[in-house]
């Protein structure tokens, strides 16, 4: 690391038997770790103050820019313990190459890869006493923010860089069986030229209200339409989306104003390695509708680190709803997902170069 990571640990560690108490109880993101990871920049003179410490909160100016102009973005991404209790990232040069765009986007300092790498395994080292076994993990949140005091609108001259953990379990509570979703003709997530392939926090207060709508007709997620035209398919809430045909290759909507997912592209890959075509094209919600009614598509999932892989079974609009095939979790959507957290896991090889061991 280029710059010194001082390690400061907390004088009041939450005990063993508490901890494994938040554990059992599981959840997502609501329970958190003794410890965060952070990093100043300031205008003039670069990174600097990188350190582990204590997790408490952060003393801001009511004047900070964030909480005005929302210069902010954030990351996602896993901590796993895999076979023989190795500690497992997933791919965390993406993660680190995904935050750097969306910092670029929002006009906000980029972070060294190797930098940002090195904090998200320095919090995992110093809490991988969190990391749930089974089928939890730690779920960990890097984050830039904006905390200069000043009411104007340009780029701002100070940044705190965090990283946080969180112990989890299944991210939906209805567990893994295939979600509901509710289709929004009213409210769109991005657009072109816009914000959408970046991970910044305005994206997901923007789709708060639809994702009130879902609640609201029984559903867990939304699928967000064009804003241009409102037919053509973006993405979930907080997830891509891919489709699976009767002869079993794919079909997922592209880049653009989409968010780039790693376990998107991970899917891609894996898929295509199976001998599977996936095409990434424009797939308009009439033509979904049409496909589930002629049996031409007989699988749809939605992808994402929180979830990893969770089939839909029904989705629903103003004016009625369908089923994909039984409504249950196809083969295609079984096998991926399978691979994809035995990867993760270290149950099966890595030839990718895709799994960390943070030692």
């Amino acid at each position: 690391m280029p710059m010194p990571l001082s390690i400061h640990p907390t004088d009041t560690p939450t005990s063993a038997a508490e901890r494994q108490t938040i554990l059992d109880k599981g959840g997502f993101g609501t329970a958190f770790t003794d410890h965060m990871v952070t990093i100043e920049w300031t205008e003039g003179q670069g990174w600097h103050n990188a350190q582990v410490r204590k997790r408490e909160p952060f003393r801001i100016d009511p004047a900070a820019a964030v909480l005005h102009y929302a210069q902010e973005v954030f990351e996602g991404m896993k901590a796993y313990r895999g076979e023989g209790g190795a500690i497992t990232l997933f791919r965390p040069d993406q993660n680190a190459k995904r935050f750097n765009a969306s910092a670029q986007r929002m006009a906000m300092p980029t972070l060294p890869e190797d930098v940002f790498v090195e904090a998200v395994q320095a919090l995992v080292r110093t809490d991988r006493d969190w990391i749930p076994g089974g089928n939890g993990s730690l779920y960990l949140r890097p984050f830039m923010f904006a905390d200069e005091p000043f009411l104007g609108v340009r780029p701002a001259h100070h940044f705190t860089f965090c990283v946080i953990a969180s112990p989890v379990g299944d991210y939906f509570k209805s567990g893994p069986k295939p979600v509901k979703v509710w289709v929004s003709r009213e409210y769109t997530r991005a657009a072109e030229g816009g914000t959408g392939a970046a991970k910044c926090g305005g994206n997901y207060a923007a789709s708060l209200v639809a994702q009130a709508q879902a609640y609201e007709n029984g559903c867990e997620q939304v699928v967000f339409l064009d804003a241009a035209e409102h037919q053509w398919i973006e993405e979930l809430g907080g997830m891509n989306i891919f489709f699976v045909k009767d002869d079993g290759n794919l079909l997922t909507t592209p880049l653009g104003t989409i968010l780039p997912g790693i376990t998107r592209a991970s899917l891609i890959e894996l898929a295509r390695s199976k001998g599977l075509t996936v095409e990434e094209r424009k797939y308009s919600f009439d033509e979904w509708r049409a496909d589930v009614a002629s049996g031409k598509v007989k699988e749809v999932f939605a992808c994402g680190t929180a979830a990893v892989v969770a089939s839909i079974g029904e989705v629903k609009f103003e004016g009625g709803s369908f089923q994909i095939g039984q409504g249950e979790s196809g083969p295609v959507t079984n096998a991926l997902r399978e691979e994809l957290t035995a990867l993760q896991r270290g149950k099966i090889a890595d030839t990718r170069g895709w799994v960390r061991v943070v030692s």
